[in-house]
């Protein structure tokens, strides 16, 4: 039966009982009395009352449907509305999470090429800051040894300040490398890596220190980047906004894969929204189906959990055996 013919007969039923009371045992006369006044207004909210109870449980399964509508976030798949209620109601419902299980997959889909194309840009950038403008560097470093070896006492004090100069840029240079695409992760696998991590962001300011299980389970390419990357921007965004004095990475064995943690002791993000950053980590997290939960650690500051299942390692054509 359709939306329109139920609200249709829920009304009648209720005029048509209205009325059988007018024909049978309530009259009305003329002038009005004020027992019948009395007896038409208790019958009238009596009809309101009703229509409206009825209205409201053929219509509740709507309703739950636009909340469903206005909370639904395909960065945090997996809710769903009862498809609950009868005909076009359920119709509807079911037609809704269809298509919310369509977004989601065209979502993931599209972030997962948006994302590979990045980590191969970023990888393409890595390679010529190294290869090419850190070379030059290297060379311009060792021109400007062998000048300051043959020049006269007063110029060979500022080429050696220029020396440091080179050097500094030299150094940033491949700092920025490191983080565009890390050597280590490649060659000598996560846990070498996320150490390395914490040694970059430790500082006279913030102390980084990492626990990191000896037995982890073997885990794909897909895996170990998504980690990493999440691990980063988490040290990031406490290095940049926590105003944290210590942070701590955990990598740890869980039941059904592992289990990344980053936390800081920093003032916390409160109410503020999520930015682009937490939001590129959502989407990574999709990427291999891991769960990421980001807000208040106990004792205060910020934790960073994502729990992430164990899928077959890939090959990796750029590993080295």
């Amino acid at each position: 039966m359709s939306l329109f013919w139920r609200i249709f007969l829920l009304n009648a039923v209720v005029v048509i009982a209205a009325t059988a009371l007018l024909l049978g045992p309530v009259t009305v006369s003329t002038p009005v009395l004020l027992t019948e006044a009395a007896v038409l207004t208790a019958g009238l909210a009596a009809m309101l009352v009703a229509n409206a109870l009825l209205l409201r449980i053929g219509l509740a399964p709507l309703q739950r449907l636009t909340q469903a509508m206005t909370t639904t976030d395909l960065l945090r798949p997996g809710r769903r509305p009862t498809a609950g209620g009868h005909g076009e109601i359920a119709e509807l419902i079911t037609t809704f999470n269809t298509m919310l299980d369509r977004l989601e997959h065209e979502r993931a889909t599209s972030s997962a090429r948006a994302l590979s194309a990045q980590e191969a840009e970023r990888r393409r950038i890595a390679r010529e800051l190294h290869d090419e403008i850190g070379q030059t560097l290297t060379a311009a470093l060792l021109e400007l040894k062998r000048v300051a070896d043959h020049a006269p006492a007063g110029l060979r004090e500022e080429l050696h300040q220029v020396q440091e100069t080179t050097r500094g840029s030299l150094d940033e240079i491949r700092r920025i490398a490191r983080r565009l695409r890390p050597g280590v992760l490649d060659e000598l696998g996560l846990a070498s890596a996320l150490k390395s991590l914490t040694t970059e962001f430790t500082s006279p300011g913030l102390t980084v220190t990492h626990h990191l299980d000896a037995d982890l389970p073997q885990l794909g390419r897909d895996t170990e980047l998504v980690l990493y990357r999440v691990a980063q921007e988490g040290l990031t965004n406490t290095a940049r906004h926590a105003h944290a004095r210590t942070a701590d990475l955990a990598l740890t064995r869980a039941p059904t894969g592992v289990e990344l943690r980053v936390h800081d002791d920093g003032h916390g993000i409160g109410d503020s929204p999520e930015g682009a950053g937490i939001r590129g980590m959502r989407e990574r997290a999709l990427l291999i189906g891991a769960d990421l939960t980001v807000g208040p650690a106990p004792g205060g500051g910020t934790e960073v959990r994502l729990a992430a299942p164990v899928h077959a390692p890939a090959s990796d054509p750029d590993r080295n055996p």
